[in-house]
């Protein structure tokens, strides 16, 4: 199918319509009988459909609340977000679109029988589906990220029969048992092993993953799938090199491995475009979603994947389950997302924005070279590297001191992230960059630094 914004942006606008509807005629009734089943059949899981009954029958600062690119402590103090909940917030706090969604699917509905089709995740599977490169067509919905990769993961040993798992050094996948075989630090790690039988290798670095797979085709131990980031999160906002993820393509298809790209942090327009893996041109088979794909209002994720990694899966549907996954107000939440993405071209946004951030950065490391080393990343997942982990920790108390929210990545404690909403006016970013100059000023003045 591929991708097609402009009808996701159309069926999206129609599914709002419905969603914002108080009663629905006879019509339309009918019509979203047939859709869901149709949509159900094509991008969730043919499997279920036999055992739902309705097919077979017929200074403590306390956040207390937010909007647009900022949000208010208890007492009424703003602060500019640009954690932006480790990348959550990509239509901004209470997005009035994604609000309205949801606030009008709770006035009908919360939660869903279990039993009966729920029909606004079919149209979040025909969404994902529209948005999504490739031939990625079904998915499963999770309630985060990490469920997410879990998802994948078991997709992958079904469609395989393999246990064998690759991932990056650097990489950081979540903290569940079998995700957090693919996070890579050890402080993460160490407390829960024995955990799957994960290998990890330097990430951007082609020979390295080459020779792994070599070695475990020869051994035996043959891999099920390479789980990578497009651009490491808590690895300090590394982008993979040129040619990378295409080699890792390659490689995964000569040795019959699943290539799985973890999006929860980078994907839904944060880096430019609708997901990271866009910029290359490269095609997984399945795919992780999390953070923001319920527009920082419902927690949901995703784990999307190829007709050959649903096979197994449709054979047997109970193999992989959830009880509140997709549930209809977090789908409500993701469907009205991704239409203020397409309809606000957001995607175009990140993309200016961040190049406008970038090169203020540039130009900061250049006159504070013994504080800011540099700033990389793409779009609205940038991260600022400092000489060490204390001083980028002074300076994230410098702004926080100037009202503006800022956390390091987990695993590469010497990088500040960036990853504001990207509704975020060039305003708001400029009194970001005239406090981090104010903040860097004080640091360095304090430290001797000049």
């Amino acid at each position: 199918m591929g991708q097609d914004l402009k009808a996701a942006k159309d069926t999206s606008a129609y599914v709002l319509g419905l969603i914002g509807k108080k009663t629905l005629t006879a019509g339309e009734k009918k019509k979203v009988i047939a859709e869901s089943v149709k949509y159900w059949i094509d991008h969730v899981n043919e499997g279920f459909l036999k055992y739902r009954k309705s097919v077979s029958t017929d200074y403590t600062a306390v956040e207390w609340e937010d909007d647009g690119a900022v949000f208010r402590d208890i007492n009424g103090k703003e602060f500019i977000d640009m954690l932006g909940g480790f990348g959550v917030y990509v239509t901004g706090h209470r997005h009035p679109k994604v609000l309205k969604a949801v606030l009008d699917q709770l006035k009908r509905q919360g939660i869903h029988s279990q039993e009966l089709i729920d029909p606004l995740r079919t149209y979040l599977a025909r969404l994902v589906s529209l948005i999504t490169p490739g031939d990625l067509k079904y998915a499963f919905l999770t309630n985060s990220g990490t469920e997410s990769v879990e998802g994948c993961l078991k997709m992958a040993v079904l469609t395989t029969g393999r246990h064998k798992f690759i991932g990056a050094i650097g990489g950081f996948h979540g903290k569940s048992m079998g995700s957090l075989g693919g996070t890579s630090k050890a402080v993460f790690r160490e407390p829960f092993l024995p955990l799957l039988n994960w290998s990890h290798v330097p990430f951007g670095n082609v020979d390295a993953l080459k020779t792994m797979m070599e070695s475990c085709d020869f051994s035996g131990d043959r891999v099920a799938a390479v789980v990578l980031e497009p651009i490491l999160g808590e690895g300090g906002i590394v982008v993979a090199p040129p040619g990378y993820l295409a080699a890792a393509r390659e490689l995964c298809d000569k040795y019959g491995a699943m290539l799985v790209f973890d999006e929860i942090q980078s994907g839904m327009g944060r880096t430019g475009k609708m997901f990271a893996c866009d910029h290359d041109g490269v095609v997984p088979d399945l795919m992780a979603r999390g953070k923001g794909f319920g527009g920082g209002i419902m927690p949901i994720g995703a784990c999307v994947g190829t007709a050959k990694t649903w096979e197994r899966y449709i054979d047997n549907p109970f193999l992989h389950t959830t009880t509140f996954g997709g549930n209809p107000p977090a789908c409500a939440a993701a469907i009205a997302t991704i239409n203020v993405l397409l309809d606000e071209d957001l995607p175009r946004q990140a993309a200016e924005k961040g190049a406008y951030l970038l090169k203020a950065l540039a130009a900061l490391a250049a006159k504070y070279p013994k504080a800011l080393v540099l700033a990389r990343g793409r779009g609205l997942m940038l991260g600022m590297e400092f000489a060490d982990n204390d001083l980028g920790y002074e300076v994230a108390k410098q702004l926080f001191s100037r009202s503006i929210l800022i956390s390091g990545t987990y695993i590469n404690a010497r990088v500040l992230r960036l990853e504001p909403a990207l509704t975020i006016s060039r305003a708001q970013l400029d009194v970001f960059l005239g406090a981090l100059e104010d903040s860097l000023k004080a640091v360095c003045k304090a430290r001797g630094l000049k």
